[in-house]
Order: structure tokens, then C-alpha cells, then sequence
């Protein structure tokens, strides 16, 4: 059985006129990629940040201000919502900017304080509501 001397992609470029390739001007090369409809359009960084969608995560609610108007000390705060005071204070001033889970966590205590706080209860007693016993940790 014969064995082909080269590889495929050896051949393809054994097909390529160097000459052709290295005589292109810009110009060339820019008329015959505007020929090819196969060719994705070419843009600069200027029109890629014009045209682009910028995705601005939703602001969290200033997190002094949110304890504050639930009445909390920096220590209860973060005892009440399972944060360290190291975090409430660093996220207070804004050393620190809440990310994820806590960006999530922060913007649902912001709107339902009470439910976060009765899910927050239910799991630390060790129960959780719809589950079935045997499901229980022990």
C-alpha cells in the first residue's frame, strides 16, 4: 500500500505562490477580503466598544445604608445574614465590592429582610420546611 510523502496540510501549502503572497499590498489584501463573502468583517477596537453591549450588573443597595435602615449594628448585621464583620465593614467602605452570591444575597435582603431571615433560622435549627425526615442530617 502506497504512503503519501507529505501531509495534508504540507501539500496545501506546497500549493501556495509564495511570490503571489509576499507581492499583496494592503490594499490587495483589503479588496479581495471585501470580495469574500465568507470573510468576517474587520473591526477596530473604537467600533467593537461602540457596537458592543456593555452589561452593567444591577447596583447593590449601599450595604450602610441597608443596615442601617434595618436598625442593625455592623456585629448584628452580619451575625443575622451569616457575613463577618470584616466584610461588612470592608463592603461599607467600599474597599471591598460585593460579587456573586453576595451581590445576590445582599439585593434579596434589600427587598425581603424577613425572608432571608426566616430561611436563615430554619437552616440553623437544623430543619428545613418541605423536607422529609429521613432526609434530615443526623
Amino acid at each position: 500500500m502506497p504512503t503519501a510523502p507529505h501531509s495534508r496540510s504540507e501539500l496545501d501549502l506546497a500549493k501556495v505562490d509564495w511570490r503571489q503572497v509576499d507581492a499583496a499590498t494592503d490594499e490587495d489584501i483589503a479588496r479581495q477580503a471585501a470580495e469574500d463573502a465568507d470573510t468576517a468583517p474587520v473591526f477596530t477596537a473604537e467600533e467593537i466598544l461602540a457596537a458592543g453591549r456593555r452589561i452593567v450588573p444591577a447596583a447593590v443597595e449601599d450595604v450602610r445604608a441597608l443596615r442601617t435602615r434595618l436598625g442593625l449594628s455592623q456585629d448584628a448585621f452580619a451575625a443575622r445574614f451569616g457575613f463577618s464583620v470584616d466584610a461588612i465593614r470592608q463592603y461599607e467602605s467600599r474597599r471591598r465590592i460585593p460579587t456573586g452570591p453576595v451581590r445576590t444575597l445582599l439585593r434579596v435582603i434589600a427587598r425581603e429582610p424577613d425572608a432571608v431571615i426566616r430561611a436563615l433560622a430554619d437552616s440553623r435549627q437544623g430543619g428545613c420546611r418541605g423536607v422529609r425526615d429521613h432526609d434530615q442530617p443526623k
